[in-house]
């Protein structure tokens, strides 16, 4: 064999962006020598792998699709080798690739990857940050080794294991005349405005909460992004219902949220760590799953005011 992992990763990073520059900007590699790579390549497996574009870039030819599909295995392959050699000595090293749920990234994610990374000097961790639906694809197609996400609609084949448990909450503006309730039902909020969180799942998530009960919300306006929920609702624009409780109660603007107790007994949602069944785990991922339970809990969320303490203050 007389080519090397680096310049089948370098392939790689110039098929996923189509251009060598940004494959450059990527890897922090001179474009020199990723071209050097690829010419490399086409002249030992004796094929044309790219089909140059004059200022637009490259395209794979036919060899070059199928080839890459056969490079990204031997390039997991080969970083096996070093999940097996940690195996053997005993040792936790490697990269492994995470997802995380949009809605508890900015909180979960940083305290729990940079405390497991600090335990283990050796291991990497790469991020991912999608909605629910997106994670759990790509963790059946094994582009992701683990995933932190909510309990909905888990599919058979992947192994999810719960670490704390969110109840529904309302959230509304410090002006809103709903801030001043103990607690409100679903009932007495349907002729409000709401805000929804419109992603995959945890949408169908909490119009359910409603049709349950045979109710319809009225909705006002939508949004994917949980900073811009917030930011709409502090300022008085309705109320929207959320599970995660963020120890700050501003808003990206620095307006004032308040959290108001749903009345009655719904499902909560349910924050766990996902990985497929059918793949053998290796030593750095059970420890990052180890180290997710005891970080972890109904008594401490990083980022969040855990459902314990919670608790606590309501009966308070």
């Amino acid at each position: 064999m007389r080519y090397t992992i680096r310049q089948i990763e370098y392939f790689i990073a110039t098929a996923e962006t189509g251009s060598i520059t940004l494959a450059s900007e990527r890897l922090n590699i001179s474009q020199p020598s990723i071209s050097t790579a690829i010419t490399h390549l086409e002249e030992e497996l004796g094929t044309q792998l790219f089909v140059r574009h004059h200022a637009k870039g490259l395209s794979l030819t036919p060899a070059g699709r199928v080839l890459l599909v056969e490079a990204k295995l031997l390039v997991q392959q080969a970083e096996y080798m070093y999940t097996l050699a940690s195996e053997v000595n005993g040792n936790i090293r490697g990269q492994l690739s995470l997802g995380c749920l949009v809605t508890l990234a900015s909180m979960i994610m940083p305290e729990l990857s940079h405390s497991f990374t600090s335990a283990f000097p050796a291991t990497k961790i790469a991020h991912t940050v999608s909605n629910h639906e997106e994670l759990l694809e790509k963790l059946e197609r094994a582009e992701l080794d683990v995933v932190i996400t909510y309990d909905l609609l888990v599919p058979d084949n992947i192994e999810f294991v719960p670490l704390a448990s969110l109840p529904p909450h309302v959230l509304v503006g410090e002006a809103s005349p709903l801030a001043r309730y103990s607690s409100i039902s679903l009932q007495e909020l349907i002729t409000e405005p709401m805000v929804l969180l419109d992603l995959p799942i945890s949408r169908e998530y909490f119009l359910e909460l409603f049709s349950r009960q045979g109710l319809k919300p009225t909705i006002a306006t939508r949004s994917q992004h949980q900073d811009v929920i917030r930011t709409v609702v502090a300022n008085g624009y309705g109320y929207t219902i959320v599970n995660v409780r963020p120890r700050s109660d501003l808003a990206m603007d620095g307006r004032r949220v308040v959290r108001v107790p749903l009345a009655g007994d719904h499902k909560p949602m349910v924050i766990g760590v996902a990985s497929l069944k059918q793949v053998r785990k290796s030593r750095l991922l059970d420890m990052f799953e180890k180290h997710c339970k005891s970080f972890v809990s109904d008594a401490y969320i990083p980022g969040m005011v855990a459902p314990v303490m919670d608790r606590r203050k309501i009966s308070k």
